[in-house]
């Protein structure tokens, strides 16, 4: 069916129901950021595969909201269909502004309420509340159209073993009732599948790049109820989960679980996580909560075992990208490579590497015009061949038993011009100045995200994503709730500790000609107690891959900014030469000669 079809027989059941506007959302009931296939709703309707958006349809118009990241990759997606394309200025939910300039008072929006959020609906109810408002959130109206829907993944359950997890999931979870405590809370609903996969200790393959399952968890304080289904347990897994009083039932039945709880009871849920219609079935007269999940913040802080974990993993991750940037040079211009050969040849070496389990993302690699796209993913129809010349982005990560990778490098395949070199060392001075940023405890990260753009500002440019984002361990790329600058895992209200990982990512993005991005995975780590002041932090890189160098105009870096390259590229040294042929281990030392 083509995209207009589709709008078109939504319309009518939008008449049937008397509803005058729908919204679809990028989520799932589990307010994840990536989805599997089966509530990609507002992919299948749109045409849009970019991973954040939101399309409104109405009777005189479909349209799609996304930010800049996306603005370029949507206005190609959503050319031949009638969906118009608005740019976001913010994150925020801007379409709820064209609402209510559109439309005069008794309008009915309607919504699956599984894939919106309580703090989605709040929003939605406080934006039009001069409005004669109503509501169905009820009813799944893509559901009835999409008549070749995929099926529910169904992939099986396996332990992550403590020996990389560091804790039992019996600690984890005393861990979390003793914060209940502190709250007063009877019950703590978890509806997060990245939560629910840390403190369970275990994985599954529901959702691509991301290895958890499809589940829901009810947590008293003798009691811990796992939602899901019966299919992706064997029966050794099962023994274990009931070994540790965890009881097993049907997906589903949350609902009723959640109906019969004591209704003078409190429980804890995090609106920004919980999806409304399941938030429905709490009794109304308990006392509800709504914080930040607290499984959130625990395994935000990585305990000593992850980190050891993290630091070995970014050795093979490290190995992998090394020899693959010392493939595609020794070979460009030489052999056939396009972008899509290129991200092969990258997982074929991380797949080579000790705990690997996959990729962590779809790799993002971009050569000239598509590296300005931020999100970039290569298809078979986009797909080019990479020349001795230009620019090649290359934005990737491995999934590993001990940790989960993400890093960029922007790779030059000939000569680089002047106009690249200036943007290239601005970026990388960004990137310097918050690699070796020494702040208080209680720093928040949009309060130190200026330091990475301060270079790029003053060169008249900017970039429109985040400049950092927590990474899971052996979970999902994008971890909350530490972030620089807004993004969908960010926590205003979250500071800094020791254990909490962030990425370090500024970029600049040329439209029709190439994108810089350097990015890498730090640790929080202390730095000093100083009387009067308290705890100061700082940042340790964790990553370890060459910076290119032949981009970089060394005029335009202080004598601290060539510090920091120089002891860092000896360290990127010291710790992969020992995994290196010859031919590789006289290239890396080349590639990493002090400037």
């Amino acid at each position: 069916m083509k995209i207009n079809n589709k709008i078109t027989a939504l319309r009518k059941l939008m008449k049937k129901y008397a509803i005058d506007v729908y919204i679809i959302p990028s989520t799932d009931p589990h307010q994840s950021e990536y989805i599997a296939n089966y509530w990609k709703a507002r992919e299948w309707i749109s045409g849009f595969t970019g991973s954040a958006g939101t399309v409104v349809i109405t009777q005189n118009h479909a349209g799609l909201w996304t930010d800049s990241r996306y603005f370029i990759q949507a206005e190609k997606q959503l050319a031949d269909s009638e969906v118009e394309l608005h740019k976001m200025i913010t994150r925020g939910p801007e379409y709820l502004d064209w609402i209510i300039e559109m439309f005069s008072d008794n309008i009915c929006i309607g919504f699956d309420g599984k894939s919106f959020s309580v703090e989605n609906v709040k929003e939605l109810k406080n934006a039009l509340s001069r409005k004669n408002l109503s509501i169905k959130s009820d009813i799944d109206l893509i559901d009835i159209i999409w008549t070749e829907r995929p099926e529910m993944p169904m992939t099986k359950l396996f332990v992550h073993d403590i020996a990389f997890a560091g804790k039992s999931r019996i600690e984890k979870i005393n861990m979390v009732r003793a914060e209940m405590k502190n709250f007063n809370a009877d019950y703590f609903l978890l509806s997060s599948l990245d939560d629910i996969a840390w403190l369970l200790n275990i994985r599954a393959a529901d959702v691509d790049y991301n290895p958890v399952a499809i589940s829901f968890v009810l947590v008293s304080m003798d009691n811990l109820i796992f939602f899901v289904d019966d299919k992706k347990l064997s029966d050794d897994i099962k023994k274990i989960l009931k070994n540790d009083n965890i009881t097993i039932k049907p997906y589903k039945d949350v609902e009723n679980y959640l109906r019969i709880i004591n209704d003078k009871s409190s429980i804890v849920i995090d609106p920004k996580k919980t999806n409304f219609y399941l938030y429905n079935f709490i009794p109304s007269s308990s006392n509800i909560i709504e914080k930040l999940n607290i499984t959130t913040s625990l395994k935000a802080v990585k305990n000593s075992v992850e980190i050891k974990n993290f630091k070995q993993t970014m050795i093979y991750d490290g190995i992998a990208m090394t020899k693959f940037i010392y493939w595609l040079e020794k070979n460009i211009g030489k052999q056939k490579i396009t972008e899509i050969s290129a991200s092969d040849k990258l997982e074929e070496l991380r797949k080579q590497q000790k705990t690997n389990m996959g990729l962590s993302c779809a790799t993002i690699a971009g050569y000239n015009a598509h590296g300005a796209i931020v999100h970039y993913e290569p298809t078979h129809e986009t797909d080019v061949e990479l020349k001795a010349e230009g620019l090649f982005l290359l934005d990737s990560g491995g999934q590993y038993l001990g940790g989960t990778t993400d890093l960029t490098r922007t790779i030059p395949l000939g000569k680089p011009t002047n106009e690249q070199i200036h943007d290239y060392t601005l970026v990388l001075k960004g990137h310097i100045n918050l690699a070796t940023v020494k702040f208080p405890l209680g720093t928040k990260g949009y309060q130190i995200d200026v330091l990475a753009r301060k270079p790029i500002w003053e060169g008249h440019k900017n970039y429109g994503h985040g400049t950092g984002h927590g990474v899971g361990y052996y979970l999902n790329i994008h971890e909350g709730p530490q972030a620089l600058g807004a993004g969908a895992t960010a926590d205003k209200n979250t500071f800094f500790v020791p254990g909490m990982l962030i990425t370090d990512e500024p970029g600049i993005y040329i439209k029709d000609k190439y994108g810089i991005r350097i990015e890498n995975l730090m640790l929080c780590v202390e730095d000093a107690k100083v009387e009067d002041y308290g705890l100061f932090l700082k940042f340790e890189t964790l990553t370890l891959c060459p910076i290119d160098t032949s981009l970089i105009d060394i005029s335009m870096l202080n004598k601290k900014e060539k510090k920091w390259l120089n002891n860092y590229h000896k360290n990127v040294y010291d710790k992969l030469v020992n995994y290196l042929d010859e031919d590789e281990k006289l290239w890396l030392k080349k590639k990493t000669q002090p400037i």
